[in-house]
């Protein structure tokens, strides 16, 4: 059993101070958007800040849903998200399978040509996509944003990097034993790939909650809208309401919260698994 140093112990300290001191910074503008909610809007920016109101005013939270059709937002939001995050932990997860398990021609040429598709960004060809998904009708449709995001290469790449982890030879004896291929995905692959698949669900929750530009350049009409969008609306209209505002962005982070708090276990694991890294 190795014992540990002074000198180490104190490094340990150091580390654990910076650490404490970085996340407090990083959760100091949530802070402020949580005390700020609960605030007038001519108490939000007084100085010194006032982190706990002396009044809160929990109409904010109130008056949020009537100025705005703010439930019909978020059940939009809720409805492209859990079906985007639905589709491309399927498709994400079946590709994966076969570029890092099956042995067929092209397949390393085909994988680095989807993966290349990272580099691009999407702004340089969003206008073509546009013109496309309008030419077949799925302009100001829920449906153009989930054709655009069903399909992830990055969830492919992260997936392929966990299977690999997975020795080759139980897939061999599964297959000697009569299993399918699509045997061996849903009953192998998947079970074992639970942390992976926490993971991407995590990522891609966020970053289909978050979206702005996708659903800003294809929906106009105001009951297709997202929270995202609903709330820029709110903030045309009402710049100057600031508690209001803070108490929308609050809202809208609970669900996030909720998810991340749920998978967090498995987390860390899946990235690691995975072979992500920074």
């Amino acid at each position: 059993m190795m014992i540990e140093s002074t000198g180490q112990k104190v490094l340990r300290v150091l580390l654990y101070v910076f650490l404490i001191i970085m996340a407090a910074i990083m959760l100091l503008p949530f802070l402020w958007m949580l005390s700020a909610s609960l605030k007038e809007d001519r108490d939000v920016f007084t100085f010194p800040i006032q982190w706990i109101p002396s009044e809160p005013r929990w109409a904010n939270y109130q008056d949020i849903w009537t100025r705005i059709p703010l439930l019909t937002y978020i059940l939009n939001t809720v409805k492209l998200t859990i079906i985007v995050t639905l589709l491309q932990l399927f498709t994400s997860s079946f590709a994966a399978y076969a570029f890092a398990k099956l042995r067929f021609k092209g397949r390393n040429s085909l994988f680095l040509g989807y993966i290349a598709t990272i580099a691009v960004p999407w702004q340089a060809y969003m206008v073509p996509q546009f013109m496309m998904l309008r030419s077949m009708g799925l302009n100001n449709t829920h449906m153009a944003i989930i054709i655009l995001q069903a399909f992830s290469a990055f969830g492919v790449f992260m997936m392929k990097q966990f299977y690999e982890g997975v020795p080759t030879e139980l897939c061999e004896a599964a297959r000697i034993d009569g299993m399918t291929e699509y045997g061996i995905y849903a009953k192998i692959m998947l079970p074992l790939a639970k942390p992976s698949l926490s993971t991407l669900t995590i990522f891609t929750f966020v970053n289909t909650w978050n979206d702005f530009l996708g659903p800003y350049i294809y929906l106009t009409r105001d009951n297709l809208k997202t929270i995202q969008l609903g709330l820029r609306s709110f903030i045309g209209q009402y710049s100057s309401e600031y508690g209001l505002i803070m108490a929308g962005s609050v809202v809208t982070m609970i669900p996030v919260l909720a998810v991340f708090l749920s998978l967090q276990k498995y987390f860390v694991e899946g990235v690691a698994s995975s072979g992500l890294k920074g």
